[in-house]
Formats: C-alpha cells, sequence, structure tokens
C-alpha cells in the first residue's frame, strides 16, 4: 500500500513543519515553553571533558525562561504567563539547557511529571545526549510516557546528533561515536518514545556531500530507524565560545544566506517527507551572536527559503523514493503522526 506525499496537506509549505503536525493533530497552534532544569553536562563537568561542545555557550539554553525564577514548575508558570488567550491552550514543555537526563532519576522524574501535570501543557521535550539514556532512564522515560499517554499527553527526546562524520564530531568535541546513538535511537523506538534528531549545516570541513550524506542517513538504515522529526540548524558563532575564537581568528567561513538557503533546500529535497521538520534554520541571541548577522532575521531567511522553493518547484522528499510499502503498524503509526 502507498501514499502520495505530493497531495499531503503542508499547510502551504514545501515541507513538513512542526506547525503543520501541531495543527492537524490538535487543530491549532502550540508553543514551546523552554525551560533551564539546573542541570550540567558530561562534557562540562569532567566526566568527558569541561569545555563542552565547541559552539556551546550555554548548552542552547539562551532562550529559556531564566532558571533565576525558581523550580521548573514556577518557570513554567512564567512561561505561560507570556502567552494572551489568543495563544492557544495548548503548549509543549521544551527541556533545553545542558544534558535534560543527566541527573538523579528521583529530580527528573520530579520536574518532567510537573510539567507534564499542567493542564494546559501537552508533551514536553527532553533535550539531551545519546550517552546520557542509561537503563534507569530509560524506565523513567517509559514510565512517564505509560502514565501520561492516557491522558493525551505526549513525551519526545532530541538528540544532538549534528553530524555522522567522525572527523567533524571529534573537532566539535562532541563526547561520542556514531554507534552511540544508534544504540539510544534503537532503545528510543524500541518503547516508541518519539526522537527528534538535531543536525548542524555548516560545520567547518564538511562539503555539501558530506552534510547530505548526514540527512540521507537520517531517512533510516539497518542499524538505525529514523526519527519523528528533524531540527535543520544554521551552524552560528556565538560570542565567548572555543568556535568564536577560531572564526575571529580566520579559521573557517560561514554560509552566506544565499548559500545556506540552497543547501538546507538540497538537504530537505533528500529528507523521508514522514519526517517532521521542527526547524530548518536557527539564530543566537542577537546580543552574543557573532556571525552570520544575517541569521538574526529568522522571518527574512524563511521567507527566503520559501519563495525559493515554490520558485524551483521543490518539496521535501521529492529526491526520496517515496513508494514505500508500509506494514500495518508503520502505516497507522505514521497517519497518527501526521495526518490527524
Amino acid at each position: 500500500m502507498t501514499e502520495d506525499f505530493s497531495v499531503r496537506d503542508w499547510l502551504g509549505k514545501p515541507y513538513y513543519s512542526l506547525n503543520a503536525y501541531f495543527k492537524q493533530t490538535y487543530g491549532q497552534k502550540c508553543y514551546k515553553i523552554a525551560v533551564d532544569a539546573g542541570l550540567t553536562c558530561p562534557n562540562r563537568d569532567g566526566t568527558l571533558d569541561t569545555r563542552g561542545c565547541i559552539f556551546c555557550s550555554g548548552g542552547s539554553g539562551n532562550f529559556a525562561v531564566d532558571a533565576g525564577i525558581g523550580s521548573v514548575k514556577e518557570q513554567i508558570r512564567e512561561g505561560l504567563s507570556r502567552f494572551n488567550k489568543k495563544a492557544g491552550e495548548r503548549f509543549v514543555i521544551y527541556f533545553q539547557a545542558y544534558t535534560n537526563t543527566y541527573g538523579p532519576v528521583d529530580y527528573l522524574r520530579e520536574i518532567f511529571s510537573a510539567a507534564l501535570s499542567e493542564p494546559l501543557v501537552i508533551g514536553i521535550s527532553i533535550a539531551t545526549r545519546p550517552d546520557a539514556l542509561g537503563a534507569e532512564i530509560l524506565e523513567l522515560l517509559h514510565d512517564l510516557q505509560r502514565s501520561y499517554e492516557p491522558e493525551g499527553k505526549f513525551l519526545w527526546v532530541e538528540l544532538g546528533l549534528q553530524t555522522i562524520h567522525e572527523k567533524t564530531a571529534a573537532y566539535i568535541r562532541r563526547g561520542y561515536e556514531l554507534p552511540v546513538y544508534e544504540r539510544a535511537v534503537r532503545a528510543l523506538a524500541a518503547l516508541n518514545i518519539p526522537c527528534i534528531t538535531h543536525v548542524i549545516l555548516g560545520l567547518p570541513g564538511e562539503s555539501t556531500e558530506d552534510m547530505l550524506a548526514t540527512v540521507t542517513y537520517l531517512n533510516g538504515t539497518e542499524s538505525c530507524p529514523r526519527p519523528f522529526g528533524v531540527k535543520l540548524q544554521l551552524l552560528h558563532v556565538l560570542k565567548g565560545t572555543d568556535l568564536d575564537r577560531e572564526y575571529l581568528d580566520g579559521k573557517f567561513q560561514l554560509f552566506t544566506e544565499d548559500e545556506y538557503v540552497d543547501v538546507v533546500i538540497q538537504c530537505i529535497r533528500h529528507l523521508d517527507p514522514r519526517i517532521v521538520l521542527h526547524r530548518v534554520t536557527g539564530d543566537g541571541p542577537k546580543a552574543l551572536l557573532t556571525a552570520p548577522l544575517w541569521s538574526g532575521n529568522k522571518k527574512q531567511v524563511l521567507n527566503h527559503l520559501h519563495r525559493e522553493m515554490k520558485a524551483r518547484g521543490v518539496r521535501q522528499g521529492d529526491l526520496v523514493n517515496t513508494d514505500y510499502c508500509f506494514l500495518p503498524d508503520e502505516r497507522s503509526e505514521t497517519m497518527d503522526r501526521s495526518e490527524s
């Protein structure tokens, strides 16, 4: 049995956006509220390193609610207060800063449960590392999923892969090899916990072919299932990071806006159309952003991308063989996620 992806309703966009997924699944736009759980990272506390990844300024938590406000529950309440009633009544709590499964199990249970118990919260998304998903953590996530799924709430896990190329991974100080990511994704898939994979486009030394190899890998291999979602992140340089020092020393160049749009279009065309694109660009806090400055105008970049894809007449997955033969359980899962 096959499905015609050319007629799928992506709400006017040439790719399967997170907004389209939310509107099709919940009937309205849903907003993320990023919180800081006060955790650290094995790449910072000395377990693997003390410097963090080469591009990291704050564990990707620069847009989180200020942890100084108080507990995760207090941060959630503060985040909810920033939206008026017209924003809707469905929110996702994003545990964003540092490694959010790298802590005592009892504490993690407390903060994840606090978020999932909020009446306006439809689910949580947990940013972490593949090497921070041990047996106890997986058991915790499975328990939470089974407890809150009957209430119509979800639990997602976000993993920072960035690249499949080991040379680049060593350069950015990722701290784990590709098989570690694959084991984590298989373990999550076995528990039916959706995974969202982060990829950085424009890493120093990588060619367009290298980036396309990473994206194509995400369509699924014998050793690693495809993720539920993908974030395509533009490499940007933040002040005070080791990457910032290398950039200012002239050791690499960044994409121009035209170059990035061209590369991201190629990546989107090679990406399985069943995968939800949670992000197609990226921007750092303007006060911390060294370069590229054009990335600070996210609306402009998205409009540029959409115009260019329309002009070229291209869509997500149009370079992928979409003559899929679904098994009954896979088709059911796909319909639940994308066409509700």
